[in-house]
């Protein structure tokens, strides 16, 4: 019954393992102010963290047009698309 536990745990285990942020970035408020500071933010709608090591943020505009834009988690600058 022990071995059947262990078991259990470690197939389950990938599922509760998450790819978070790094502890060393800078914290996520500085990140959205420093998007409302370079963009001309009227709400945010999502802002996840990615695995390939970056913040997407989306929102809209003061056009009301959606936006989004990758951030660098040390940094807090805006990341190319084709730096993947």
């Amino acid at each position: 019954m022990r071995l059947l536990a262990i078991a259990l745990l470690l197939v389950a285990a990938p599922a509760f393992a998450q790819n978070l942020p790094p502890a060393n970035g800078l914290p996520l408020s500085q990140i959205v102010a420093g998007v409302e500071t370079s963009q001309p933010v009227r709400v945010f709608t999502e802002i996840e963290w990615d695995d390939d090591g970056y913040w997407d943020v989306e929102f809209i505009n003061a056009d009301n047009r959606r936006r989004s834009v990758r951030i660098d988690p040390f940094s807090g600058e805006p990341r190319s698309r084709r730096n993947r």
